[in-house]
C-alpha cells in the first residue's frame, strides 16, 4: 500500500518567527563576512586558550578594533542551585566547593555563615580564626593561579611556573588538613569538619616566611619587562560609574577608584579583630587591577600571621548537639552518641522557617549566599550570588574601541572562573 508523501517543508511557515530571528542571529555570529557597516563578527571561544574552553565571546571588529564584545556564556552549567533543594543542609556543603573551584573553603564559609544566619548560631572564636586563616590562603592561592595564567595568556610562561610552585605549597597545606587539594568541603554549619593536625601551624608559618620574597621574584619578572607593561598600561578601561553601574565587585571594583572591602565594612567571622589595608587605585586598567591583586596577597600575609600568632585555644565547632556531629570516640562507646549521629546523617536536622543573604569577600569580589527554609531539613531554594556574573558583564565596557589583541588581557585581568557563572 503506497503511502501519501510527506508535505513539503516551508520555513516561513514550519518555524515560529521568533526561531527564526534566533537563526538569523545565530547565523550572523557565525559568519565571517563583512557586516553592513563593513565590521566582522568573528568567535573567540570556547575553543580558545585564553578561554580555556567554557567561554565564547562573539567579538564584532572593523579592522583590528573592537566594535562590541558579547559573552556566551553557559557551557559549564551544571544545575548546582536546584540540585541544593534535593540534599540536606550539611550536604550542599560539598557541592558549593564547585562553583568557584579555585577557593572551595570560601564557597564553604559563605554558605555555612547564611544557614548559621537562619539557626541563629555562634561558632567559637577557634573556629573564627580558623575560618579567616584558610580564607586568606585560599586567597592567595586563586590570586596566585590568576598571575600565572594571566601571565601565560599575554606571554610570560615563566611566571606560571613560578606561581604554580608557591599554589603547590597551598595546596599540601589544605591537603593535609582536609584530605583534598580542592575539593576540601572543610567548613561545617556551626564549625569546622576536623581538629587541624599537629604540623598544620608549623607548615602555615613556613609558607608565610618565604612567601613575600616570592612576591618581590614575580614583581621582578614582569615590572621590568616593557612587554607586560606595554599589554598592561592603558587597556581595559573601567570608570569608577561603570563599575558601581554593573555591580562589579572585589579587585576590579577597588583599581577603578571605589574603596569597598566586606572583610572591613561589614566584617565577619571575626574579620574586625584584624589589622590590614584594602588597596585600591584610581587608574582603573588592566594595569590597576594587577597591582591592586598582587598588593592584596601582602596583606593576606598579614592577615594569616596575625590569626597564627593570635589563635585562642577552645573548640572548632559550636555547642549544638542537633546539628553537630557527635565525636567519633564517643560513637564506639556510647550507644546514644551512635543512634544522634545516624539520625543527622539520615534525616537531618530543621532550620527554622525564613530567608537570609550572607555575602562575604572572596578572592573574585563579593560572594553572598540566598537561602529560603520552609523549616524543614532541605533548603527550599539556595541561589548564590558570584561576583564573576556580574563582572563579565563589564567586558564589553572594557573592551570596545581597543585592539582585538587587548581582549585576552583584559580577560585575564577580570580573574573569571566559569563555575561561579554557569552554575
Amino acid at each position: 500500500m503506497a503511502t501519501a508523501a510527506p508535505p513539503e517543508y516551508d520555513i516561513n511557515r514550519d518555524i515560529d518567527p521568533g526561531v527564526e530571528q534566533v537563526i538569523a542571529d545565530a547565523a550572523r555570529h557565525t559568519s565571517s563576512e563583512p557586516g553592513p557597516d563593513h565590521t566582522m563578527i568573528i568567535n573567540m571561544g570556547p575553543q580558545h586558550p585564553s578561554t580555556h574552553g567554557v567561554l565564547r565571546l562573539v567579538i564584532e571588529i572593523d579592522g583590528e578594533t573592537v566594535v562590541s564584545c558579547a559573552p556566551d556564556i553557559g557551557y559549564l552549567h551544571t544545575g548546582i542551585e536546584k540540585t541544593c533543594e534535593a540534599k540536606f543542609y550539611q550536604q550542599v556543603v560539598p557541592l558549593t566547593d564547585r562553583i568557584d573551584y579555585l577557593c572551595p573553603m570560601t564557597n564553604n564559609t559563605a554558605y555555612c555563615l547564611a544557614v548559621e544566619k537562619l539557626l541563629g548560631l555562634e561558632i567559637p572564636e577557634r573556629a573564627q580564626y580558623m575560618r579567616v586563616l584558610l580564607n586568606e590562603l585560599q586567597r592567595i592561592q586563586s590570586h596566585l593561579v590568576w598571575l600565572g595564567t594571566h601571565a601565560m595568556d599575554v606571554g610570560a610562561l615563566t611566571v606560571f611556573l613560578y606561581c604554580f610552585r608557591e599554589r603547590e605549597q597551598l595546596l599540601r597545606i589544605f591537603e593535609n588538613i582536609s584530605g583534598q587539594r580542592m575539593m576540601t568541603s572543610y567548613m561545617r554549619i556551626g564549625g569546622l569538619a576536623l581538629e587541624p593536625p599537629s604540623d598544620f601551624y608549623g607548615q602555615v608559618q613556613e609558607f608565610l616566611t618565604t612567601f613575600p620574597s616570592k612576591i618581590a621574584e614575580y614583581e621582578g619578572l614582569l615590572q621590568t619587562n616593557p612587554i607586560w607593561m606595554g599589554r598592561l598600561k592603558g587597556v581595559g578601561y573601567l570608570s569608577p560609574e561603570n563599575a558601581i553601574a554593573l555591580g562589579v565587585t572585589g579587585p576590579p571594583l577597588r583599581a577603578s577608584g571605589i574603596d569597598w572591602d566586606l572583610r572591613r565594612d561589614m566584617p565577619y567571622s571575626g574579620y574586625e579583630k584584624f589589622q590590614f589595608n584594602v588597596p585600591t587605585s584610581t587608574v582603573g586598567d588592566v594595569w590597576a587591577r594587577y597591582i591592586v591583586r598582587m598588593q592584596e596577597m601582602r596583606e593576606s600575609v598579614k592577615i594569616c600571621q596575625q590569626a597564627l600568632d593570635g589563635m585562642p585555644s577552645g573548640r572548632i565547632v559550636a555547642d549544638a548537639p542537633k546539628i553537630i556531629l557527635p565525636d567519633r570516640e564517643q560513637m564506639k562507646t556510647q550507644m546514644e552518641s551512635l543512634i544522634h549521629h545516624f539520625k543527622i546523617v539520615t534525616e537531618g536536622f530543621g532550620v527554622p522557617a525564613g530567608e537570609v543573604f550572607h555575602a562575604i569577600e572572596a578572592p573574585r569580589g563579593e560572594m553572598g549566599y540566598y537561602v529560603v527554609s520552609d523549616g524543614t531539613a532541605k533548603p527550599y531554594r539556595v541561589h548564590m550570588r558570584n561576583p564573576g556574573f556580574a563582572t563579565l558583564q563589564a567586558l564589553e565596557t572594557m573592551c570596545k574601541g581597543r585592539l582585538i589583541a587587548d581582549v585576552v588581557a583584559v580577560i585575564g585581568s577580570i580573574d573569571i572562573v566559569l563555575g561561579e557563572i554557569d552554575r
